[in-house]
């Protein structure tokens, strides 16, 4: 038995090339860009795969560790501890198991690395709190895909959302007012959610409630439900009409006002990346003060702190039940399937 931690995913190295191949993935899913295929490919080989690689190579490299790229590292470190976390519920520790959606490590290769350590059931947990049909329906696909190519099938169970639950709004605030106690408190907060196309909206995703009910209930947590909070959306791409209101816009507003501080969080993203780091502490910070603003704070995200941690081993117990129990014996599970599957071969073979 195992779960498998699934994020967006990011280029191997903050090089051209590898941005190419990365882009040329992510852009490719029609989940992401919903525009007829062939139109589409003559745009994104034609112009944006020539243009766009290099220049997103630079903005990755500002934000690139020494240990690699955010998001990865992140994710790496939410793996552990997850296992180490559930280690403490349970009697022996579940395998765990971390992939990209677009880049490495594959759903693919992931589910064949939890299999080849005897998992034939397997919890898949996309880090995407807020559904959205580009990301969590996109993680469903690329499964789904994958499962096709395997003859003795997993069983599966799969995480949709998690915008609402306690344990995770407890988290966002938690990270907001530990911030606050070491720096102080700003005049505005912004939340700031990665934006989606308008028309995503009118066809019936629940991305843009989903991002506006968190945003109520991380403001209520923190006991800021009044003008003195935002909720924004980032990332636009292309001409067409995002959700509203833009990230940048409201940015601009406050700068414009002459707020005395603005700070900056990013309920969307369970870890800080490219987005987080390069958009809105580096960029942001840029449109705010460009425009009038005097102090601003990007708070990071909730990334691999204790009280969100805490909330995905919550959330992994709750949709495991039925499958394991703090009795669970992991080795004994194992060794059943074993001796069931070589009982079975022998009974063929005895035919």
């Amino acid at each position: 038995m195992g779960i498998l931690l699934v994020n967006l995913g990011t280029p191997d190295e903050p090089t051209a090339s590898a941005v190419r191949r990365y882009l040329a993935e992510f852009l490719w899913d029609p989940r992401v860009v919903e525009i007829p295929r062939p139109v589409w490919w003559l745009i994104l080989h034609g112009i944006i795969l020539r243009v766009r690689p290099g220049k997103s190579a630079a903005k990755y490299r500002s934000v690139w560790t020494k240990d690699g790229s955010p998001l990865r590292v992140y994710l790496d470190r939410q793996v552990q501890l997850l296992r180490g976390y559930l280690g403490e519920r349970l009697k022996n520790p579940l395998s765990v198991a971390g992939a990209c959606r677009y880049g490495n490590p594959g759903i693919a290769s992931a589910l064949a690395k939890l299999r080849a350590e005897g998992c034939d059931q397997v919890l898949v947990l996309p880090l995407y709190p807020q559904y959205a049909a580009s990301t969590t329906g996109s993680t469903m696909d690329a499964l789904g895909a994958a499962l096709a190519k395997l003859r003795n099938v997993p069983a599966i169970r799969f995480v949709k959302h998690f915008h609402d639950h306690p344990a995770y709004v407890k988290s966002v605030a938690r990270a907001v007012n530990d911030y606050w106690m070491k720096h102080g408190r700003p005049d505005r907060l912004v939340m700031s959610f990665h934006g989606l196309p308008r028309f995503s909206l009118d066809k019936g995703d629940p991305y843009h409630c989903e991002c506006l009910k968190t945003g109520r209930l991380v403001a209520e947590a923190l006991g800021w439900s009044d003008e003195r909070t935002s909720i924004t959306f980032q990332s636009r791409f292309g001409k067409a009409e995002w959700l509203k209101p833009y990230t940048a816009d409201r940015l601009a507003e406050l700068g414009a006002q002459g707020t005395g501080r603005v700070d900056v969080i990013c309920p969307g993203f369970a870890a800080d990346c490219l987005e987080t780091l390069e958009e809105i502490a580096m960029e942001g910070r840029e449109t705010f003060q460009h425009a009038g603003g005097k102090e601003y704070h990007y708070i990071p995200t909730t990334n691999d702190n204790p009280a969100f941690m805490t909330a995905l081993t919550a959330i992994a117990l709750e949709n495991l039940q039925g499958w394991v129990s703090a009795d669970w014996d992991a080795a004994a599970a194992q060794s059943a399937g074993r001796e069931s599957a070589a009982r079975a071969k022998a009974l063929g073979a005895a035919r």
